[in-house]
Parts: C-alpha cells; structure tokens; sequence
C-alpha cells in the first residue's frame, strides 16, 4: 500500500512543486531591444520635465529598475543605494531610473524625504512594468534591467533583493565598458 501511495503521489509532488525547473519569466531577454516607455516622472534636477520616454537616454547606458513601492524599507534601502553611487554611474555616462505603480506626488516626496537624486517614473497600471515582465499586481516585481546606449538589453537582474543592488549593477557596468 505504502509503494502505491508514493508511487501516485510523487509524480504529482514534483509536478506541482518544480517552481524552480519550470519556472517562467517574462522579462525580456539579453540582446532583446528594451521596450519604449511614455510615463510621467519626476526629477528634482528636472522639474519642467513631465514625460520620459526610452528615448530621452539614447546615448547613455540606462539603469532602469522596478520596485513596489515608495518608502517601503525594501524600496528606500535600493533607492538610496543608488543615490548615493549616482556620481559613480555618471562616470560611466548612465542615467538611474526606477519605475514603480506610485503616482507623481508620491515620487516627488519620496525624492525630497529620502534624497533621490535621479528619475521616477509612475505606472500606475504596470503596462511597461508588464513589458519588461516585472508587474505583480497592484505592484512591480524587483527587477533591474541594464540597457546599452543602442537600446538593447544588455543584463537583467530578475527578483533582486535591495540590500548592495546598486553596487552590483555599478560592477556589472563597468565590465561593460
């Protein structure tokens, strides 16, 4: 009886438990050209500026990450993390944008709270969120993407944890150039 058991068990067990064989991102790939985007924003250096496209960075290498949501721990603890490596990523002609659901006024008073000092966009209804393969509804997923002056995906990072992120993306850069 136990050999019956485990013998019909098991092939359910590891077909329904195999999250890390069969697991599927949506994000797109390295090499893939990265996704335009049309989103309203905030910079406190820019403050005229309303709109960000894709193409508002050609020429830089762009650090674009997702994260749920504003003054959260998680989300302050990486945008810091980045704020404060911004002159290093400036060294390597990149531009650092996070992309979250939060809308504008939200952006504006964490930028001014927390000392973030490069742009955030709003997708309050995660469409470019879900083009990258980073929306979770009603939040995005963390994941960083590295897109090369050209426009093409050049790494990705997918559910990163915050703590040191912005340290390894500034690795990685460098390595790419």
């Amino acid at each position: 009886m136990r050999n019956l058991v485990v013998n019909t068990l098991l092939p359910f067990i590891l077909l329904f438990n195999c999250n890390s064989v069969f697991a599927f991102d949506f994000a797109p790939e390295v090499g893939d050209s990265a996704p335009n985007f049309h989103l309203e924003g905030f910079n406190k250096n820019i403050k005229s500026k309303k709109i960000w496209e894709l193409n508002d960075f050609q020429g830089n290498w762009l650090v674009m990450y997702f994260y749920p949501k504003d003054f959260t721990a998680g989300c302050t603890l990486e945008a810091k993390g980045f704020s404060e490596l911004k002159k290093d990523f400036s060294k390597y002609n990149a531009e650092i944008v996070g992309i979250s659901a939060d809308n504008n006024e939200s952006h504006e008073s964490f930028c001014s709270e927390k000392s973030i000092n490069y742009t955030l966009l709003s997708d309050p209804e995660g469409i470019i969120s879900d083009k990258y393969g980073s929306w979770i509804p009603p939040f995005s997923d963390r994941n960083t993407f590295l897109i090369s002056p050209e426009g093409q995906i050049s790494y990705r990072w997918i559910s990163v944890l915050p703590i040191n992120h912005a340290k390894e993306v500034l690795n990685v850069l460098k390595k790419k150039i």
